[in-house]
């Protein structure tokens, strides 16, 4: 799959469920309205979807939700997709708030699953319960060393919020150097609702390298992940940090990913409304040469990049849908 800008797509992102244990500010409404049973792709569905996209050229897969691992029976999906690695499938892995690693982390592992990252944007337990909305964290870190002990290598993802957890970076980086993991910092992004206190917190990145270079030695590196994230190794820990900077400096030439929402709805990007809908392509009886071609046709409208943008003076984001509609 090769986009207009000669982009190769390898990376997919699958949200499962819309459904959350968290209400993070950043992502959702605190009054979330969920989307009705049929409107959600069955397991089998979501596994043919899949299946195209790997046929043609996917090598990466990412489950996200909301949080994946609230959806029933989600272990079935892992492990079907489990089976195609090493044949056209590279790597298979997930994004999760961490409240269930404690019950599946081994089943993840044994599915073939070797990374996990885990939303973590404070390890303060108060201030937790308040960007979580309804959260408390000991189920969160229960599950991240629940996933050490099952052998997963776990990446921190901390969105950097001014006013709120600006402060915390220096002890983030100590505590992930200390337990082994690696964190990457993300801008905030104008999505869903933003109140006024939302603008306010945009944090630049570039600020926090900054004041972390007065403590940490960051050495550039050539690791990458497949996803958007730029990263240094920590001298002093030998762990990396990543910084995600979808606004101060936007990392869409080399863009290779697409999400797939839990609807069938595939945004060819993040930061734009255009979108094919493959729920109407399978359940109108679609083969699969039919289904690839659909897929094709989406991936020929991918755009240059987004345009990301806060509105201050009318504080409304770029974007009406939520975060967790498109799993991040």
């Amino acid at each position: 799959m090769i986009d207009p800008f000669g982009r190769s797509i390898t990376y997919l992102r699958v949200s499962v469920t819309d459904r959350c244990d968290l209400r993070c500010v950043y992502c959702m409404s605190e009054n979330m309205t969920f989307l009705p049973k049929p409107d959600i792709l069955s397991f089998e569905e979501l596994e043919r979807l899949c299946s195209a996209f790997i046929r043609l050229g996917t090598r990466k897969i990412r489950i996200t939700g909301g949080e994946p691992l609230v959806r029933k029976d989600v272990m079935s999906l892992f492990a079907s997709l489990g089976g195609r690695l090493g044949a056209g499938l590279d790597e298979l892995t997930l994004t999760t708030n961490g409240t269930q690693l404690a019950k599946y982390a081994p089943a993840l592992a044994e599915c073939g699953v070797r990374r996990v990252n885990v939303s973590l944007d404070t390890l303060d337990p108060a201030r937790f319960a308040a960007v979580t909305r309804r959260g408390r964290i000991v189920p969160t870190l229960d599950g991240i060393f629940a996933a050490k002990r099952a052998g997963l290598a776990v990446k921190i993802n901390a969105v950097a919020m001014k006013g709120v957890n600006e402060h915390e970076f220096d002890a983030m980086l100590a505590w992930c150097g200390e337990h082994g993991f690696d964190l990457c910092l993300i801008e905030t992004m104008p999505l869903g609702e933003i109140a006024d206190d939302r603008i306010d917190q945009y944090l630049p990145l570039s600020v926090v390298r900054a004041r972390l270079r007065e403590r940490w030695t960051l050495l550039d590196t050539s690791y990458r992940t497949g996803g958007p994230a730029r990263y240094f190794t920590v001298a002093e820990t030998g762990q990396r940090i990543g910084f995600i900077t979808p606004m101060t400096h936007n990392f869409c030439e080399s863009c290779n990913r697409v999400r797939l929402t839990c609807t069938g709805t595939l945004f060819m990007c993040l930061g734009q409304e255009d979108a094919a809908d493959l729920r109407a392509v399978i359940r109108s009886g679609a083969t699969d040469r039919e289904l690839d071609a659909a897929v094709l046709v989406a991936i020929a409208r991918k755009p240059r990049g987004h345009d990301f943008v806060i509105d201050r003076r009318e504080a409304r984001p770029a974007l009406a849908r939520h975060m967790s509609v498109t799993g991040g």
